[in-house]
C-alpha cells in the first residue's frame, strides 16, 4: 500500500494521495460509495492504476 499511496502535508493538505497525483483517496472512496465502478474510475482519471483503486479500497478495511 505504501508504494500507491503517499501523505505529504505539501499535497492536498496532507490528505493521502494516490502517488505521484494530486487525486485524493477519499474522493476515490466518494466516487466508488456513489456507485462508480473501478472501470468508471479508470475512464475518469487516466493515470489510475486497479491496483491504486484497490490500495484506497485496502485502507479502509485495514
Amino acid at each position: 500500500m505504501q508504494e500507491r499511496i503517499a501523505i505529504d502535508p505539501r499535497v492536498c493538505h496532507g490528505q493521502a494521495c494516490i502517488k505521484g497525483t494530486r487525486i485524493p483517496v477519499p474522493l476515490i472512496l466518494g466516487m466508488l460509495a456513489n456507485g462508480d465502478t473501478v472501470e468508471d474510475l479508470l475512464a475518469e482519471y487516466p493515470s489510475l492504476t486497479q491496483e491504486d483503486i484497490y490500495a484506497c479500497k485496502a485502507l479502509v478495511t485495514s
